[in-house]
């Protein structure tokens, strides 16, 4: 069974860090991009930050970038989000997902498997 499960979030003061994990179970990394989405209440689900299995490139929303680092452990079949000098506006459901290919994606019906997602909340 294709799965995916997120952990690490949690409660964390404005400019406090918080590490996600993805682990995957059902299928490997090679030949697919995970990605990090997240949705805040009354919000559409928007996209993070995306790895690619092809050639490792990354991508980041212009709201995380140079705060969030995205990598990977492929002898671990787990994907991590270190998010740094989070803000209150960074709160939200983090979901994790598997795009349909090995190259860089962002929107969410390029993802075909998800997580269960992980809360993260940011006080000011």
């Amino acid at each position: 069974e294709v799965q995916l499960v997120e952990s690490g979030g949690g409660l964390v003061q404005a400019g406090g860090s918080l590490r996600l994990s993805c682990a995957a179970s059902g299928f490997t990394f090679d030949g697919y991009a995970i990605g990090w989405f997240r949705q805040a209440p009354g919000k559409e689900r928007e996209g993070v930050s995306c790895i690619s299995s092809s050639d490792g490139s990354t991508a980041y929303a212009d709201s995380v970038k140079g705060r969030f680092t995205i990598s990977s452990d492929d002898a671990l079949n787990t994907v991590y989000l270190q998010m740094n000098s989070l803000k209150p506006e960074d709160t939200a459901v983090y979901y994790c997902a598997r795009a349909r290919t090995g190259r860089i994606a962002s929107m969410a019906g390029q993802f075909d498997t998800w997580g269960q997602g992980t809360q993260v909340t940011v006080s000011s």
